[in-house]
């Protein structure tokens, strides 16, 4: 379930503190989704993005940091998945471990527009977990499926004649072995 700008905010200043200098901050980053509305996370859960990582680095996130790619939709999902991994970094408890992979699973059982959309909004914001995590969702759900199986999963049409692909077909026997 995607959280509202509220539940984004609300869940960010519940989640853990930033750690700078040894001492706990508070500090909280405004993000700016690509429909114009505004979020916050904390500093800690914000820099799991490798791209925001370098803005705040570069003093560019003190009036919000613009994020043309990624809808809001998306962008609530994001901060939800920082904010859990972040706290989970931070606490040692093997519970919290298996409610970690409980959520992931959770977040990505979307349907497939969803999905690539978290696969763009990630790999824009350069978060590998996230990107990683999505991918493996993408590839369980095309193993095992045949080659027209995935075109109609994906809609990509079939460029080859039937005289064409039975070429191919006996040519690669190897690959097809179904």
């Amino acid at each position: 379930m995607a959280a509202t700008p509220a539940d984004a905010s609300s869940s960010s200043s519940s989640s853990s503190e930033a750690v700078v200098g040894g001492e706990k901050s508070n500090k909280m980053i405004t993000l700016i989704s690509s429909d114009g509305e505004s979020f916050e996370a904390t500093e800690e859960a914000a820099k799991m993005s490798v791209t925001i990582k370098h803005m705040i680095e570069d003093g560019c996130a003190d009036d919000g940091i613009p994020l043309p790619n990624v809808p809001a939709k998306i962008l609530s999902m994001v901060i939800e998945y920082c904010n859990k991994h972040a706290a989970d970094a931070a606490a040692d408890d093997t519970n919290k471990h298996e409610d970690l992979k409980s959520f992931d699973a959770s977040l990505v059982a979307v349907d497939q527009a969803m999905l690539f959309d978290i696969i763009l909004a990630a790999n824009f914001l350069s978060i590998k977990g996230l990107l990683d995590l999505a991918c493996q969702k993408v590839a369980d759900d095309i193993k095992d499926k045949s080659v027209e199986e995935v075109r109609e999963i994906f809609k990509i049409e079939n460029d080859f004649t039937k005289e064409e692909e039975e070429a191919v077909r006996k040519e690669n026997a190897w690959a097809f072995n179904e």
